[in-house]
């Protein structure tokens, strides 16, 4: 499924480039975001739920695919950071169930991954996510990433 805000490849925006988003607006956009984090590995949840609320954001958490859905359904995220080999439902699969919900279509996904994106970016976009990152992160790319889709998406 295409939306019109796709990112193809964590290669699209620089890293912090939000050309229209001045820093102050960036700051709010930020406190007014909600960021649920999909990943099984606690240490690289914690890290990035770290990151994410040092730069202001509010943030969501989630272990395994079907635990991902059910704290999407009810705390509405704004965008959702996901790991592809997530237990019990894989990213793959809960991209197509967000994108088949009609509160949650328009919420961007960004795959966050240490899969070899040669091979598994293009079928996390054809289902449904609209931009992949390898791990390790670059978190001031990410985070431009964020504020990017989230400005495309308004």
């Amino acid at each position: 499924m295409s939306s019109p805000y796709i990112t193809q490849d964590s290669t699209d925006a620089p890293a912090g480039h939000t050309s229209a988003v001045s820093t102050h607006d960036r700051g709010a956009l930020r406190e007014a975001t909600t960021v649920l984090v999909a990943e099984d590995d606690e240490d690289v949840r914690l890290l990035m739920l770290t990151l994410l609320r040092l730069k202001g954001y509010k943030t969501a958490e989630a272990r395994d695919g079907q635990e991902t859905l059910e704290v999407a359904r009810s705390s509405r995220p704004d965008v959702i950071l996901m790991d592809l080999q997530l237990p019990r439902l894989n990213g793959f699969a809960v991209a197509r169930f967000v994108r088949q919900s009609e509160a949650l279509r328009r919420v961007p996904i960004i795959v966050v991954s240490a899969h070899d994106p040669a091979k598994h970016r293009n079928l996390a976009l054809a289902a449904g996510c609209n931009a992949y990152v390898q791990k390790p992160i670059d978190f001031d790319r990410l985070d431009g990433m964020i504020l990017n889709l989230l400005v495309s998406s308004q």
